[in-house]
Order: structure tokens, then C-alpha cells, then sequence
């Protein structure tokens, strides 16, 4: 192939200039420009379904598209995030899971996925803690007579589920530091609190909303909050902290990611509309109803706190030696 003379290849260069220069002068899309996706990790009912629907409500409103919730429950919230990690990186396809994003990646041998590296922190949604109860026949009032009474009988606590942070906490608690052998018995959520409430098991341990309900009824005992702070919903109820177990936080919370290499402009975006539909006061007044706290943090502070959790649930995982069943 003979080569290019000097005015062909000046032609050749001012062609090329001129079409970088039209691209240049067609503006990106704007974002969003079509229907938002929200891939929720877990069922229809669940809580992250539910803090899903109730901010994919408030975003469309806003976004000038519908976001749409689509559920895609299995192993633990893992296939849902393999389905969003692998989307095209343009906002469009979002991901809101729980406090098991951060320690699914030590639990599973394979979660098929790395956190921070897979995925781009938008936003926190809401926390809410995690709570310790009885059921009113076990003969303890508080954590010190109920940690006394393990000592002598032989006791079982439900959770919310292998792996979770409810089971997580209490194995840090009961077995980490208090070196008792408490037999975990998984449950879904909801199960665990019914399993309490019928004298099944007569200790839980689960997030707050499946067992605030049936404290403030009298039909389980609370014994304390895994949160720094006393929660809101039951404020007569101390924490594990200020019980001398110092510094000791096990919560559950929800966030929501998009795939990693999603632009900054984008995931800043989508971080103001989380925020503010974090502010509107239907999402507040639904939260307070579940015992949800909302959680407006900017990107910087969410992927610090994943971040931090992500430690925290590791080496716990790792020192007790749990494992996915």
C-alpha cells in the first residue's frame, strides 16, 4: 500500500478534526433518559423490599422516570449482585441490599463477587438495630441474668438467619466474649420472632422490626439493642454498650450500589435523589412505623461506613469460623 501524499494526508487530518469537533458539539444524554432499574436482593415483603419500594416511589417522582423494583431474591443476596455488577455501568440498573453485601464476600467460599470493587457505594437508606429478647417464662430481666442463666442451663437462641448480623452479634456476644455454647437455630425473620413468641426457642435475636411489636405487647422480653445508641422504638431498653461491653454495634442495614466504573456525575446524582427521598415525609413516617432509622450520607461517608463493616464482619466470620450453609 503506497503511502498517503503530504495533501492527502492533511485532507485526511482536517476530516478527522472536523468530526471530533461534531461529536464534541453533541451534547451526552442526559441522565436518566429511560427507566430506572432497582434490583432488590432479596423477596417481595422483605424489609429491603420494602425501604426499596418506599424510595423508588419518591425517586420517579422526581427523576422524571419510573424506577422500577424488581425483586431477585437467591443465595443470600448474591445473585442479584452479580446481575447488577455485570449491567452497563450508566445508572440505569442500581442495586439496594442489606448489611449482607459486607459479609457475604467472607462467608460464601465463592459470593462471585468483591464489595468495593464491584460494585460503587450511591447511597445508605436506613439502619435499624439489631435486638436481643426472651420470651417472659425465661427467668431473666437483663443481659447480666440472662448471660448467668447460659451459664447453668442449656439454651438456644433463633436468629434471623445464618450469616446474618443478627446471628453474627449474637455469636460475637454469647460465644466470642462471653465463651458460652448457645445453640443457634437460623430462622427467616419473622419465623424467629414467632418461635419466641410460642415458647419454641426462648431466646432471638433479630433486626427491630419483626420484634418490637410483640415487646411492646408483652409477648417477648427485650433484654438489649445491639445499636452505640438506645433506639427510639424502645427507649427503656439499654444497649449492649452501655452494659460494659464497649464500643459493640451489630446492625442491619440497607444501601444501594451500582455497578463499579458508573460515572461520578451519575452516582453524585443518584445520591442527591436517595438523600432527598430519604427526607419525604412518607418514606419517614413508614420508616418510624418498621423501627428504620434513614441514613442521608453523602458517597464519601457511605463507602467508609461499608467499608468499616466490611472489616468488622470479616474478621468476625473468620474468628468464629462461620460458613454459609
Amino acid at each position: 500500500m503506497r503511502p498517503l501524499s503530504s495533501f492527502a494526508a492533511r485532507v485526511l487530518a482536517r476530516a478527522l478534526l472536523a468530526a471530533l469537533a461534531l461529536s464534541a458539539a453533541v451534547p451526552a444524554r442526559a441522565f436518566p433518559d429511560r427507566p430506572v432499574r432497582l434490583v432488590v436482593a432479596f423477596a417481595p415483603a422483605s424489609s429491603t423490599d420494602i425501604v426499596a419500594r418506599l424510595i423508588a416511589e419518591q425517586m420517579s417522582a422526581s427523576l422524571g422516570q419510573t424506577v422500577v423494583v424488581e425483586n431477585k431474591p437467591g443465595a443470600g443476596g448474591n445473585l442479584a449482585t452479580q446481575q447488577v455488577m455485570n449491567a452497563p455501568a450508566d445508572g440505569h440498573t442500581l442495586l439496594i441490599h442489606s448489611v449482607a453485601v459486607s459479609v457475604n464476600p467472607s462467608l460464601f467460599a465463592n459470593a462471585g463477587y468483591d464489595t468495593m470493587r464491584d460494585l460503587a457505594p450511591v447511597a445508605m437508606a436506613a439502619v435499624t438495630p439489631n435486638l436481643i429478647y426472651v420470651h417472659p417464662d425465661v427467668k431473666a430481666t437483663n443481659l447480666a441474668e440472662l448471660l448467668a442463666l447460659a451459664r447453668t442451663s442449656k439454651l438456644s437462641y433463633a436468629s434471623s438467619g445464618n450469616g446474618t448480623t443478627t446471628h453474627l452479634g449474637a455469636e460475637w456476644l454469647f460465644r466470642a466474649i462471653s465463651r458460652l455454647d448457645i445453640t443457634h437455630v437460623p430462622f427467616q425473620p419473622a419465623a424467629a420472632t414467632n418461635a419466641v413468641v410460642s415458647g419454641q426457642v426462648p431466646i432471638a435475636s433479630t433486626s427491630m422490626p419483626p420484634g418490637v411489636p410483640f415487646a411492646r405487647s408483652g409477648k417477648v422480653r427485650p433484654i438489649a439493642v445491639m445499636s452505640l445508641k438506645r433506639s427510639p422504638a424502645l427507649p427503656d431498653v439499654p444497649t449492649v454498650a452501655e452494659l460494659g461491653y464497649k464500643d459493640f454495634e451489630a446492625n442491619t442495614w440497607f444501601a444501594i450500589f451500582a455497578p463499579a466504573r458508573t460515572p461520578a456525575a451519575v452516582l453524585d446524582r443518584l445520591n442527591a435523589e436517595v438523600n432527598k427521598a430519604l427526607g419525604a415525609r412518607p418514606v419517614l413516617d413508614k420508616f418510624e412505623q418498621l423501627s428504620l432509622d434513614a441514613q442521608r450520607m453523602d458517597r464519601a461517608a457511605t463507602r467508609s461506613y461499608i467499608e468499616a463493616e466490611i472489616a468488622k464482619w470479616g474478621k468476625l466470620v473468620r474468628d468464629i469460623g462461620v460458613k454459609a450453609e
